[in-house]
């Protein structure tokens, strides 16, 4: 079992696909660390990429697929999980 548990949000997966560093940080810790985020952090990640990406000049379908490559180091965690646990966060 991994010793540590974190949340991420849209904002962490969005600097994840954009830069290195947040990307680079996630996979230095992978070992002791469980990665999670709310599905509604990957689908506002996937609305609000394009716009920047575009801004930006760069490539949206390669930045998209390292979108989908997250999926696989973020467990995606879907609302009935936390619903429960909204009022006392």
């Amino acid at each position: 079992m991994k010793a540590f548990k974190v949340v991420l949000d849209a904002n962490i997966l969005i600097r994840a696909v954009l830069g290195t560093q947040v990307r680079a940080l996630l996979i230095g810790h992978l070992e002791q660390t469980q990665f999670f985020a709310p599905l509604e952090a990957f689908e506002d990640a996937r609305l609000y990429l394009p716009p920047l990406l575009v801004k930006r000049g760069r490539d949206a379908e390669q930045l998209l697929e390292t979108l989908k490559w997250l999926e696989g180091l973020v467990i995606p965690v879907s609302p009935e999980v936390y619903t429960e646990f909204e009022n006392r966060a």
